[in-house]
């Protein structure tokens, strides 16, 4: 089994009077696709945000690779790169600048800057759109932006909080086809979704949430048990 990188550990949240988060706990480890399945208001989000910073925990704890995301929140936005169905990449800006902010705001030291831009248009095979504005992008190539905006500090944490859900089906791919990748290269992958076809074709583990606590976890085919599909083993937990 290779290491751990992500840890949460009883972990709590409330949203205004919504308890979203009710003691969940569950580990993702580094060279593996993470599942992190459940319906619309589950907590999935809310777990990622509270993974990569965004929010703090009520409770509980996380740890990415030893750091803890309270006592050492910059190490570990050092450390974790996030793609989400919402792009957001600055319109008025090229391919290229939102990549190069996104690696300054990382961290990446000036004199590297410009060669890990480089190196993450090459690799994505940017070069032919990296100097348009994104506005002018499609759905398609500003996925790609959002992409290489993450992976730009070389993170060992990649997170996709439903990463297709706004994309055609050839993007689709292009996104599944590089969490695989991400795997094959000892990344933590965390894949968020709703999904079932696309969690069970790629996720080595999963842990299912309904209404903020864990009704599932562990190896794909485990949970699946004696189902035919992931899909039919998800409705039955949820629909309790």
């Amino acid at each position: 089994m290779s290491p751990a990188a992500v840890k949460v550990d009883r972990l709590e949240k409330t949203l205004g009077k919504n308890k979203v988060l009710r003691g969940i706990s569950l580990q993702a480890n580094s060279g593996e696709i993470f599942g992190l399945l459940g319906p619309n208001g589950a907590g999935k989000t809310t777990t990622l945000r509270i993974i990569c910073t965004l929010l703090a925990p009520d409770a509980g704890s996380v740890e990415v690779l030893g750091f803890d995301t309270r006592s050492a929140p910059e190490d570990v936005r050092r450390r974790v790169g996030v793609v989400t169905a919402d792009i957001g990449v600055y319109p008025r800006l090229s391919a290229r600048e939102n990549i190069t902010y996104f690696a300054e705001l990382s961290g990446v030291l000036d004199g590297e800057v410009n060669q890990r831009v480089d190196a993450v248009l090459n690799r994505l095979d940017m070069a032919s759109f990296a100097n348009q504005r994104a506005e002018s992008l499609s759905s398609g190539q500003k996925q790609k932006v959002a992409i290489a905006r993450a992976i730009v500090h070389d993170p060992a944490v990649l997170m996709f909080d439903e990463p297709t859900s706004n994309l055609d089906v050839l993007a689709s791919r292009e996104i599944r086809n590089f969490m695989v990748e991400s795997r094959g290269r000892g990344k933590c992958v965390i894949f968020s979704t709703h999904v079932l076809h696309d969690a069970e074709r790629l996720c080595d583990r999963v842990t299912i949430l309904h209404e903020g606590s864990v009704v599932a976890t562990g190896p794909t085919a485990d949970v699946r048990g004696a189902h035919r599909e992931l899909e039919d083993a998800f409705l039955e937990l949820v629909e309790k």
